[in-house]
């Protein structure tokens, strides 16, 4: 695990917002036309709306979340279906906390 990483990561309001919207997506975004909200994940689309910034500049925020293990994305049709990674958060949290 890059520590480093995950710090730069989280350094960013954005990248924390998705993350808090993530945690509960029928509570933060419309239904979607494919993929479940919860099982699927939100559409890469839809989080760009929400932030209100550029495609490319939310996939780069996704990107680089999904780097540290946080979120991970799934294909559907020609669209990227992102929701957290409770396993990798726990392992993030849990190592953090032995550090202290």
């Amino acid at each position: 695990m890059d520590r480093d990483a995950l710090f730069r990561a989280l350094a960013n309001r954005n990248r924390l917002q998705i993350l808090d919207w993530l945690k509960n997506p029928r509570k933060h975004f419309p239904r979607q036309v494919d993929g479940d909200l919860v099982k699927d994940g939100v559409c890469g689309l839809l989080i760009a709306r929400k932030l209100k910034v550029s495609h490319p500049t939310a996939s780069e925020h996704l990107k680089i979340l999904a780097q540290t293990g946080l979120i991970q994305g799934r294909r559907i049709k020609q669209w990227t279906f992102y929701k957290r990674n409770e396993a990798e958060i726990r392992n993030w949290k849990r190592s953090l906390l032995e550090e202290l």
